[in-house]
């Protein structure tokens, strides 16, 4: 993968200067400039404006600098299409910005080498960027590393990314970072008192599981971080249309982003507690399916009827919400594309969330905005539980009304989350549906860098 290349900081003599410049700063750099360089412009029609880039050739007609112009104020992506837009070759950034809005910038440039290439050939770009030795390279593309591993799991199609591989995953994280992993699987899950996950994922030949992973100090504050990891979902008995079907290979993209949000926080080492718990299954149709009207008891021993089939992803961190409740941690976040009116709520490039802490709502709101990862609160409205009403158990899994979608699914999780525990749902569309600089199309970690930062903030004593 061309991202570990990506970022350099060794001086060479044949570097090409990459001048990234603010509008206002590209008047002056171009006053500046020898007089077939002016010529060479103005014959290119370069205007300075934003998004736009140069090449300028030396009067050899060798490249001799690349001019682009950043947005005011500057975006973490405003050079990440160049890697795909240069020649294979080094160069090396002159820019004005601090230390800080460079690293934004490396980490756009390191996003922007991956391209998906598991089953299709294509050329990942080579253009290496020199940055100065006070910039934390190593850092940087290990974060690009992990967002993209993230990217290339929700992309990888279900029949090579399934239950065992998806545990695979995670056990080979733990390894890396010393942490301890383990799994509970198949009909052990029942014996164990999780029946939903057991009843969601029974009709498929791939097992289901409940996958945990923990690291750091007992001393430090407990983090539990839960993923929605359905590797593939066909809607169950109440099947899916086609249309709806084709992109239920990032149904997983919560487990995906709950994996990279403790890979960085385990690479930089935060004084956390971390528990990683993902509840993992295929949602399909056999004979013993689990059915509309079926009724489970859950491991808090609220029983929960069966609305849809279709939303079998609240019922598996149901479980898994209980899980993390009874080791009563610090702060339980789970990640989850759990519904399509979180979508039309907010769109595909936001990620929802609720939480019912102002303050800690505000932090996550004001670390989206900080690493262009954004987030939107989305309100725990009170006056909804009682659309989860059931004649026949405690609650329902889904309720009959069109209306509020994603607010009823979060009351829906609340209900499993210990009362004393602050807890954050984010739910979020986890693909790319076209590409952009940087991004391209396919998976992608949302909300990754957000809640890594934001963890990063409240935790790390100053």
């Amino acid at each position: 993968m061309s991202i570990a290349t990506s970022l350099t900081t060794k001086q060479a003599k044949g570097n090409i200067p990459l001048h990234a410049l603010s509008a206002k700063d590209y008047s002056a750099w171009l006053k500046s400039q020898p007089a077939h360089v002016k010529s060479w412009i103005k014959a290119a029609a370069f205007e300075g404006k934003t998004g736009q880039y140069i090449r300028i050739p030396a009067k050899d007609g060798a490249i001799a600098q690349i001019v682009t112009i950043l947005s005011e104020p500057v975006s973490q992506w405003d050079i990440a299409a160049l890697p795909g837009l240069l020649k294979e070759g080094r160069y090396e950034l002159h820019s004005a910005m601090d230390e800080s809005v460079t690293a934004k910038l490396a980490l756009g440039w390191a996003l922007g080498c991956q391209r998906h290439t598991l089953y299709k050939k294509d050329e990942e770009p080579t253009a290496t960027l020199c940055l100065s030795n006070k910039t934390n390279t190593k850092s940087i593309i290990e974060t690009a590393l992990i967002l993209a591993q993230a990217r290339t799991l929700i992309t990888t199609p279900a029949e090579d990314l399934g239950p065992v591989e998806l545990a695979e995953a995670v056990k080979n994280l733990a390894a890396k970072y010393k942490a301890t992993f383990k799994q509970i699987a198949g009909d052990q899950l029942k014996k164990q008192g999780f029946e939903a996950t057991h009843r969601v994922g029974r009709a498929s030949p791939r097992a289901p599981r409940l996958i945990e992973m923990n690291w750091g100090h007992k001393k430090h504050p407990k983090v539990t971080l839960i993923g929605k990891g359905v590797c593939f979902d066909t809607g169950g008995l109440d099947i899916k249309p086609s249309g709806g079907m084709y992109l239920m290979r990032k149904d997983m993209g919560g487990a995906a982003v709950a994996l990279s949000v403790a890979a960085m926080v385990m690479s930089a080492k935060l004084p956390i507690q971390l528990q990683l718990i993902i509840p993992c299954v295929d949602n399909a149709i056999d004979g013993n399916a689990f059915r509309p009207s079926d009724i489970i008891k859950m491991p808090n021993g609220k029983t929960v009827e069966v609305g849809n089939t279709d939303a079998e992803g609240r019922l598996i961190l149901a479980d898994a919400l209980c899980a993390a409740s009874k080791g009563k941690p610090d702060l339980i976040i789970d990640f989850a594309t759990l519904t399509g009116a979180a979508r039309s709520a907010v769109g595909t490039e936001i990620s929802a969330f609720f939480c019912d802490n102002d303050e800690l709502a505000q932090k996550l709101y004001e670390a989206g905005c900080a690493t262009e990862d954004h987030l939107w609160r989305m309100p725990l409205f009170k006056s909804y539980q009682n659309m989860l009403k059931s004649p026949f158990a405690d609650i329902t899994s889904c309720p009959a009304s069109p209306y509020a979608g994603a607010i009823t699914a979060a009351l829906f999780l609340q209900e499993f989350v210990d009362k004393a525990t602050p807890w954050i749902h984010l739910d979020f569309m986890a693909w790319n549906t076209n590409a952009k600089p940087g991004r391209p199309e396919g998976g992608e970690a949302m909300a990754a860098r957000a809640v890594t930062l934001f963890l990063e903030k409240r935790f790390t004593r100053t």
